[in-house]
């Protein structure tokens, strides 16, 4: 029963499929002998309700081989990423290209197994780095869809995340962050913040460096607070 609540909270048509077999996340894809990177149909529930994401399998870039489900990226500032609530709960945009997944559809995936976070971003001068984290997790909405990051690797990009860990997510029309005003209205973005944040991914999409304070899609050790990166893609994967 709370199943069908979840699919009619979520506008999703109710279909009944058992089948076990079903691909949960991007691994089960890989598993099953498709190795291309690209949009596939997972089912965060278990069973048959279908979401469309986005497949970074690695055979083309060999991030760690690949294998992660994509939860949002940037690319080139087609998609408004300042926007309400329930749109950050559901999911938007375009899944082969910018898009946020859905807060619903992160916590139904981390909720049973361990996940890893990978981030990738780049700057408009042609400098590619990461950060990673052995452990990603996002609660219920009940619980505010609150982070659970830790386990920090640097690949040249630094720690923009770890100060966001047990942060509930806030947009515009829902405060839940640490600060006083609404760091979702006032930097213009969907996220984690607490008073405010030290990464920005859905802020403004500005090309490159901007004199609009932190408001851009920032990952501040990387680039600081006047710079808006050209591309960011946060992505996950069940640890083995």
């Amino acid at each position: 029963m709370q199943q069908i609540f979840w699919i009619i909270a979520l506008g999703l048509p109710l279909v009944v499929n058992s089948d076990p077999l079903l691909p949960v996340n991007c691994e089960d894809i890989f598993n099953s002998g498709h190795v291309l990177s690209g949009v596939y149909t997972i089912y965060p529930m278990g069973h048959s309700v279908p979401v469309q994401a986005y497949c970074d399998m690695g055979c083309d870039n060999n991030h760690d081989e690949g294998r992660w489900t994509v939860i949002q990226r940037r690319m080139d500032g087609t998609v408004n990423f300042y926007r309400p609530w329930h749109q950050y709960k559901k999911g938007f945009g375009n899944t082969d290209g910018e898009h946020w997944l859905g807060l619903e559809w992160l916590h139904l995936l981390t909720r049973r197994k361990k996940y890893e976070l990978r981030v990738d971003m780049e700057d408009f001068e042609g400098g590619e780095v990461h950060a990673q984290y052995s452990s990603f997790s996002v609660g219920s909405e009940g619980e505010g869809y609150k982070l659970t990051v830790g386990g920090f690797t640097n690949g040249g990009a630094g720690d923009s995340l770890t100060r966001h860990n047990r942060q509930k997510f806030s947009t515009f029309d829902k405060d839940q962050d640490s600060y006083s005003g609404n760091c979702a209205a006032i930097y213009f973005g969907g996220y984690w913040y607490d008073q405010c944040h030290v990464s920005n991914p859905n802020g403004l999409y500005l090309w490159g460096p901007t004199s609009h304070y932190a408001s851009g899609v920032n990952w501040h050790a990387f680039k600081g607070y006047h710079y808006s990166l050209k591309s960011i893609t946060m992505k996950i994967r069940p640890v083995a």
